[in-house]
């Protein structure tokens, strides 16, 4: 029986390749699209989503599965949508989130739009995140494998992208879903991992990668330490982030990180201390609910992160303070912070401050 139109996103890896035949399996009328992000060389051929052995492998899948498989070029979009406010965020001191923005604005947005146009009804991808639907009610769930949960990373997306959104594998482990690709024979069943190289070019880190694209000029500054005294130059204002201990490019005699980052004169901020890391909550702007709130939530602040205990305080229809029981470290503006209540995600916002621990004692 034939369900309706489906899109299905495929990078070419395993994760996609089986959502593909998880979904002609259960009757959908599939179409396989590869969004062509970025032109890439051959030296990350290998390892690119967005490559031409990405794309072979995609169409060998599909073709394998009997479906039509598209590339969508959009190249020009993904800059704009996605690059160059990343690159504004590092402008700016803060640390963006490509990935999420990449989602909206990408995975679920371009190609949203191009399954619009094509009568399609579902989008399908192979996130590592649970849908569950009750009626009109669509909730969004942390993946079972909570090693591969991808859900921080859906927590942009808008309600009505939600609504129209396939997780095949959300209720998978990554052996299943290997397991599965070689029963049923798909030829990408032993490929390795995309890294994401869509976002940086290969031997650059992604900030440096977007000011060469963009060709802006290298910003030079100060490190100094909490109380201002400059301890040495630094390397370009865009290559530091909060937390970060690796690759300072001075020497203290003790083990460093950056605590904070000054844009007005491009100022880096040390500290030996770890405490000078913690914070007592965060502001957060441009917040969204796909489910009214509780007071106490839990607040993950990065894709790494494994939650915290935080009670909301809202301060408006799109900024809420959270205030976490326990004090957390390297609170980061420009990252995303998503809410859970349990497994289910509730909404998401932009992290705009830090809430210094030592306002709560």
């Amino acid at each position: 029986m034939n369900r309706g139109r489906m899109v299905i996103a495929m990078s070419g890896g395993v994760d996609s390749s089986v959502v593909a035949a998880l979904m002609v399996q259960e009757g959908w009328d599939a179409v396989g699209v590869t969004l062509q992000l970025r032109s890439c060389d051959d030296r990350m051929a290998s390892r690119s989503c967005c490559s031409a052995d990405g794309i072979t492998q995609a169409r060998a899948v599909a073709g394998a599965l009997g479906i039509p498989h598209y590339v969508l070029d959009c190249r020009e979009t993904f800059l704009d949508r996605v690059m160059r406010p990343a690159w504004a965020e590092y402008e700016r001191g803060r640390t963006p989130s490509p990935c999420l923005h990449c989602n909206r604005e990408m995975k679920f947005g371009y190609l949203g739009e191009y399954a619009e146009r094509i009568g399609a009804e579902r989008i399908a991808t192979g996130h590592y995140a649970r849908i569950e639907r009750e009626g009109d009610t669509v909730r969004l769930l942390r993946g079972v494998d909570r090693a591969k949960d991808q859900s921080y990373f859906l927590s942009y997306l808008e309600t009505e992208q939600l609504r129209r959104l396939e997780l095949p594998l959300g209720g998978m482990v990554k052996p299943e879903v290997r397991a599965l690709a070689r029963q049923m024979g798909l030829a990408s069943a032993e490929r390795h991992e995309s890294q994401d190289i869509c976002l940086a070019v290969e031997g650059l880190g992604f900030p440096e990668s977007l000011r060469q694209r963009f060709e802006k000029d290298m910003r030079l500054g100060n490190f100094v330490d909490p109380h201002g005294k400059v301890l040495g130059p630094h390397e370009g204002f865009h290559r530091y982030t909060i937390g970060q201990r690796r690759g300072l490019g001075i020497a203290l005699g003790e083990r460093a990180h950056v605590i904070g980052l000054r844009a007005e004169d491009a100022a880096v901020i040390l500290s030996t201390e770890d405490t000078d890391l913690l914070a007592a909550g965060l502001r957060a702007t441009g917040v969204h609910w796909y489910a009214p709130p509780p007071e106490h939530v839990i607040a993950q602040i990065r894709s790494r992160h494994a939650g915290a205990a935080a009670r909301l305080e809202r301060l408006g229809s799109d900024t809420v303070l959270a205030h976490f029981d326990i004090p957390q470290s390297a609170v980061t503006p420009g990252q995303a912070v998503a809410f859970y209540d349990g497994e289910q995600l509730i909404g998401g916002g932009w992290i705009d401050a830090a809430l210094p621990a030592a306002a709560d004692r």
